[in-house]
């Protein structure tokens, strides 16, 4: 049997990944905090493709539960050839202001628990000398962001982490990518409180979660470490590079603003 697990599985992204690889013959470990989404998701999958997914109740965003998800799993003696890095929120408001539980909540989701799992799926894929790892990052990685401050820090870690790790463990038959999409029509923005967001309602960058998870697809067994979907999101990553922060930071400032 093969095997994925894919956390934030429940909506989103994470969802359309979970039916993507089960499409592909890979039974999905599902892993989020909603119990009721990810038994629908399941009975979705086992209707649609045969396959008998594995669900998992898990909040990431706390410490320690990337370890409890891990022991999970190899309680059940599974062994996972593709690991979907997804979960992840973000948060719209002046940092100073925001509630530091939950900035320090995404820090933990976003960025600790992403690390851990990769640190503990890695050593079961490198002795095995088989196993991918899609890293979900943003266009955001690629630059600041007023008013997403935190987010855009998390997802720049992310970036930095896979394209290092892709580096690491080739060598080893184990492959690291990362996805970096623009802004993409899912739950995201809802949870943000960026519905009113001008990034989402005016953004030519804005795509589905679809089309954007069919990018991750083929990164992801392709073994390509970076991947941008959407030729105006590559556009806006690249130019950051030539462009002076101080009107980075204005110009992503200016999307990130509630109308």
């Amino acid at each position: 049997m093969k095997l994925s697990l894919v956390t934030g599985a429940s909506t989103g992204l994470g969802k359309d990944f979970a039916i993507a690889l089960a499409k592909k013959g890979y039974t999905p470990i599902l892993v989020a905090r909603s119990l009721d989404r990810l038994k629908s998701l399941a009975a979705e999958i086992k209707s649609l493709y045969g396959l008998d997914a594995i669900v998992i109740k898990q909040d990431l965003s706390k410490p320690g539960s990337a370890k409890e998800l891990y022991n999970a799993v190899k309680k059940k003696k599974l062994s996972v050839e593709i690991l979907v890095n997804n979960a992840g929120y973000g948060l719209n408001g002046e940092y100073f202001k925001n509630d530091f539980t939950k900035e320090s909540e995404m820090i933990q989701l976003n960025v600790t628990s992403l690390a851990e799992l990769c640190h503990l799926f890695l050593n079961d894929m490198v002795a095995a000398k088989n196993g991918r790892i899609l890293n979900v990052a943003s266009i955001a990685s690629f630059q600041p962001g007023p008013l997403m401050a935190n987010y855009c820090a998390t997802k720049a870690y992310v970036l930095s982490l896979s394209e290092s790790l892709a580096e690491e463990v080739r060598k080893y038959g184990v492959f690291v990518s990362c996805l970096c999409p623009g802004p993409t029509k899912t739950e995201f923005f809802e949870r943000a409180n960026m519905m009113n967001s001008k990034l989402l309602n005016f953004s030519p960058m804005t795509m589905d979660s679809e089309t954007v998870v069919k990018a991750g697809m083929k990164a992801l067994f392709s073994g390509q470490v970076v991947k941008i979907p959407g030729f105006s999101n590559f556009l806006i990553a690249f130019s950051v590079r030539f462009s002076p922060r101080s009107l980075v930071r204005k110009i992503a400032g200016f999307l990130n603003r509630l109308d």
